[in-house]
């Protein structure tokens, strides 16, 4: 089932309605849908190098909008919606490990999510039902959100097909060692400067 829901959220990029697909997607996957934006945003900008920005800022905006969403969810919903989505992500039992940490912590974690394949929807329901600040929340989730999407759109338009093989192989360890490269810049600045 997901492999069928993965080829037809594909198949988007190639309509007339791609840009407002790949809204609709950015806007859903920030809150429940399983399918990454990626899976539209490589073939668009792959297609149309020259849009990149344009695809990565319909992207941006449409996620961001759409973590709002999750963060309701988690606020108003989390007992009928928010615990079910946890639960379809085995991640039901973890609330309760992290809720105090994470009103502490939280924005890191939502910085992380935005910038990772992890899956970002858990933390934006995390998010609300926590009651994590809502500021810090919109902040790190534009911040993440369009480091990640404008960096991939830009290397896919600069440098085409070979980069999206990249990407698609090693984007997890990439963001991953990015983000401990931020984390490490923080850190030296804290505690060494």
């Amino acid at each position: 089932m997901l492999r069928k829901l993965y080829d037809w959220t594909l198949s988007l990029a190639k309509t007339r309605y791609a840009e407002q697909a790949l809204a609709a997607i950015s806007f859903v996957e920030s809150s429940f849908f399983p399918i990454p934006p990626d899976v539209l945003l490589i073939p668009m900008v792959i297609a149309k190098p020259a849009k990149w920005l344009r695809v990565a800022f319909i992207c941006t905006v449409a996620s961001v909008l759409g973590a709002v969403l999750g963060y309701a969810i988690g606020m108003f919903l989390y007992e009928a919606i928010g615990q079910p989505i946890l639960a379809f992500y085995g991640k039901e039992n973890a609330f309760e490990q992290i809720a105090e940490w994470y009103n502490t912590w939280g924005g890191w974690g939502v910085l992380f999510a935005a910038l990772t394949p992890f899956p970002y929807k858990v933390l934006t329901i995390f998010s609300g039902a926590t009651g994590l600040n809502f500021a810090v929340f919109i902040i790190v989730s534009i911040i993440g959100r369009a480091g990640r999407f404008f960096l991939v759109a830009w290397l896919l338009g600069r440098y085409g097909e070979p980069i999206r093989l990249f990407i698609e192989k090693y984007l997890g360890l990439l963001t991953v060692l990015f983000v401990v490269l931020l984390f490490g810049g923080f850190y030296l600045i804290r505690f060494v400067f």
